[in-house]
């Protein structure tokens, strides 16, 4: 049976006292992590860092699974032959680079900014869906769970009014994150592309904390959390289709950004903290080297090249080379050369995102 969501705001109560309760934790670790996010010298490296952790994440909950060190180096090369899976998991880091820009720029997100951040991600034209036949299945048994609304007509008018819910505060006055949570079970249960619509909707989420001020940077990324809670995650999402019930999906939801802020401020820490170190160190065995804007090009990617350095540093491409051999030569970088080119990773960087950003949340 074909479902339609109902439109915009929900008729339900929503912010009941265990919601409330839960709302104000979350917003107490965002304040905290946007704060400590401010204290990085250069945005670009927490944004660099942080959306290929989720674009990996976040395509990994669609079983699109790509290795760090891939992806890494994917960055790099525009030649290298690539996996179709590190492929898509670029493509996404691309369209939630896209999206920031946008949220940041116009602090809206319209129907017309959704689809455009879609169409980066799956690199195609195809906009809403315009035939019937899709229907959401069980992975395991095939059986359908979901049918979301088949008619073009619908699927733009529900996407019309999400719109509005997103952008017009008079409609509903709830807390920005309950307000969350709810855009995105509705944007889910729309389902109102071919593919693609779990990666989207989990690129809405961070744009609109973006937009709400209350991060500004594109760094709180929920996939991690819902890989760890898949099944539940799913659940819930049915289960409000099925009940008109909030409180369950709601908590779930602000559980995860409280889990997530945390998990996300022990990573900025360590970014913090093995910047300090290597600055540290550069100033005492290479202090002729030493400056904030070599450091910076260290920690922007996990990877380093000569070009990097050439543009970034405006020195020459001798001189970049020579700078990037003694970083080796202290242990700070590793060389490594991939087809005709010389590649410097990061290991201290690479350590801290690979340990400190996959902690997983376990239910109590």
């Amino acid at each position: 049976m074909t479902s339609r969501p109902p439109l915009l705001p929900p008729a339900q109560e929503l912010e009941t006292k265990a919601v409330l309760k839960q709302a104000a934790i979350a917003h107490r670790y965002l304040a905290e992590l946007k704060g400590i996010a401010a204290t990085i010298p250069n945005e670009q490296i927490l944004i660099n860092t942080l959306t290929l952790q989720e674009a990996r994440d976040s395509s990994a909950i669609e079983n699109i699974i790509t290795t760090q060190d891939e992806l890494f180096k994917a960055e790099l090369q525009e030649n290298l032959a690539l996996s179709a899976a590190t492929k898509e998991v670029q493509n996404y880091a691309q369209a939630l680079r896209k999206g920031f820009q946008i949220a940041r720029q116009h602090k809206l997100l319209t129907f017309n900014h959704i689809l455009s951040i879609q169409q980066e991600l799956e690199q195609n034209n195809a906009g809403l869906r315009k035939l019937p036949g899709t229907a959401l299945k069980n992975a395991q048994t095939g059986e359908t769970v979901y049918t979301p609304p088949q008619e073009y007509d619908t699927v733009y008018a529900l996407m019309q009014n999400l719109e509005e819910y997103i952008n017009d505060d008079s409609l509903s006055e709830v807390d920005p994150l309950v307000k969350m949570a709810v855009i995105h079970h509705q944007f889910e249960s729309i389902h109102p592309f071919y593919d693609g619509n779990g990666r989207t909707g989990r690129i809405i989420n961070i744009l609109y904390l973006v937009i709400k001020d209350l991060l500004n940077l594109p760094i709180l990324y929920l996939s991690r959390y819902i890989i760890d809670q898949k099944q539940e995650y799913y659940r819930l999402l049915q289960y409000v289709r099925d009940t008109n019930l909030w409180e369950e999906w709601l908590l779930f939801i602000l559980k995860g950004v409280e889990v997530t802020a945390q998990q996300t401020i022990n990573l900025v820490k360590g970014i913090k903290q093995v910047m300090q170190q290597h600055k540290h160190q550069i100033r005492t065995e290479l202090p002729k080297l030493y400056s904030q804007d070599l450091l910076n090009n260290l920690f922007r990617h996990p990877y380093t090249k000569i070009e990097f350095l050439e543009r970034e540093l405006l020195i020459t491409r001798k001189t970049a080379a020579k700078y990037l051999d003694q970083l080796v030569n202290i242990g700070i970088l590793h060389k490594e050369k991939i087809g005709k080119a010389n590649f410097y990773l990061n290991p201290s960087l690479v350590e801290v995102i690979i340990h400190t950003g996959t902690i997983h949340y376990k239910p109590e």
